[in-house]
């Protein structure tokens, strides 16, 4: 179960772990923009609720790649002993650039998600440049990366999916809830035996508002629900990331932790470290 334990002792737990429960969500938290605390200040609090944390690629206003070498042992060092996804760089990567953002990942025990234009393939199929997408994926395999392609239109993703059997799938609940051309059920069906990652938002059924789970006037509870049981029906290790913005990492806690899990029950709600004052996390 990756990232889920501390090195010295991962192998022992996991097994364990598997045996009592077969399907579980990891839950992390979606981490965009640096706010006034440091990266390391950001993954301290976030380690201490039992968190992990998914990265990416640039800060707001800025087109410095955090996964680049010099930054590795900044990356290492703040997120030691954390659950950690990169998303993709979304600046058109390079096998190159791919190179270098894979081999972070595998210094990082990481995941990555990327989008579709991240292998050179566009929403439509109008272009797809199918060479490209299997030299990464096959590069990806090659280190024990896992990739996931985060969700687009359905007929698109289904598409990747027939060309590459090593891809896996992030399915994007507030993307699901908007598409008008299929129904969630659908959505979640057809991709469920492939999903290893989840984007946990929100919205009102118009636009990716990136709202907190559980707005009311959002995505209907049934479908919640429906999610979970057709996640069940696999055996995937499954990487759930709060995403919400704009706000800070403490509210994404506290508002998305409440309905995922006091309201919906779902599964492997991460634990504090005993003794630990939220209170001294104070990003002013």
């Amino acid at each position: 179960m990756r990232g889920q334990v501390s090195a010295n002792s991962r192998v022992g737990k996991k097994m364990e772990f598997f045996m009592r429960i077969k399907y579980i969500v990891s839950t992390m938290v979606f981490w965009w923009r640096e706010h006034h605390m440091s990266f390391e200040q950001e993954c301290e609090f976030l380690r201490h609720l039992g968190f992990g944390v998914e990265i990416w690629p640039t800060m707001k206003g800025n087109n410095d790649c955090r996964f680049v070498r010099r930054n590795w042992s900044r990356l290492k060092e703040a997120t030691r002993d954390m659950l950690v996804v990169l998303a993709s760089r979304n600046d058109g990567p390079t096998f190159q650039e791919w190179d270098e953002q894979i081999q972070c990942a595998k210094m990082l025990d990481a995941s990555i998600v990327t989008d579709l234009q991240g292998l050179c393939v566009s929403s439509g199929l109008g272009v797809a440049d199918w060479g490209f997408a299997k030299d990464v994926l096959k590069l990806a395999d090659d280190n024990d990366v896992i990739v996931s392609v985060e969700t687009g239109p359905l007929r698109t993703l289904l598409k990747v999916g027939e060309k590459f059997d090593n891809v896996k799938y992030c399915l994007d609940t507030g993307f699901a809830n908007i598409d008008n051309g299929t129904a969630f059920t659908e959505y979640v069906d057809s991709l469920a035996e492939r999903t290893v990652h989840l984007h946990l938002t929100d919205n009102y059924g118009r636009i990716d508002d990136h709202e907190p789970p559980g707005v009311r006037g959002g995505m209907r509870r049934k479908n919640w629900n429906y999610l979970l049981e057709a996640l069940n029906k696999y055996d995937n290790d499954v990487i759930g990331s709060l995403e919400m913005f704009p706000c800070m990492p403490g509210t994404m806690i506290r508002q998305g932790s409440r309905f995922m899990f006091d309201v919906l029950g779902w599964p492997s709600r991460p634990q504090a470290l005993e003794g630990y004052d939220e209170t001294a996390y104070r990003p002013i």
